[in-house]
């Protein structure tokens, strides 16, 4: 190498104007990778709170005794269908297709009020939601009666779409439930 060839190569090495583009090069796929990461667990957590809100909706629409169609005989299957219809259009309110919702897996074990029986899912008033009444709300001891109430649970398909991770393309169950206490007028 000649003289002028090794000033030229040490100006080069000397020289930072192409740093910049070199350094945002490497920051900016990280940066938008963090971007995205932010919008799609935002997704999911307004999903969470808008199945929340759903099943304490339902859940507090079941505890009324109130059905329009059964001629004042309120039956358990009344309350579940109030319940059902009420999460049905939260759900649709907050833009999520009810038909994907499913029964929590496992199903909730919840005491029955008046047997020491497990209260299944009412598949009578949907066979998306959970909806079991009447539950014992308080933990009483033998022969004691306590609370009585209604619960209605879910889960919810979510799915991520972050390149590159080991999450991109996985599907996620979002669940919620809410128990609230049978109204008696």
């Amino acid at each position: 190498m000649t003289i002028i060839q090794r000033m030229a190569v040490r100006r080069l090495v000397r020289e930072t104007r192409g740093a910049e583009i070199a350094e945002a090069a490497a920051v900016l796929p990280i940066m938008f990778m963090m971007l995205l990461g932010i919008f799609w667990f935002g997704q999911a957590f307004s999903i969470y709170g808008a199945l929340t809100r759903a099943a304490q909706d339902g859940a507090r629409a079941g505890s009324l005794p109130y059905c329009a169609t059964c001629n004042g005989n309120n039956t358990l299957s009344a309350y579940a269908t109030n319940a059902a219809n009420a999460v049905q259009n939260d759900l649709l309110a907050s833009k999520l297709n009810p038909s994907l919702a499913q029964y929590p897996s496992p199903q909730p074990s919840l005491i029955s009020c008046s047997t020491s029986a497990s209260v299944t899912c009412s598949a009578g008033a949907s066979t998306q939601f959970c909806i079991q009444a009447p539950i014992q709300l308080t933990n009483t001891g033998l022969g004691a009666t306590g609370l009585c109430g209604i619960s209605v649970s879910m889960r919810y398909p979510y799915r991520f779409w972050l390149p590159f991770t080991s999450i991109n393309q996985q599907t996620i169950w979002i669940s919620a439930s809410a128990r609230v206490k049978m109204e008696t007028r």
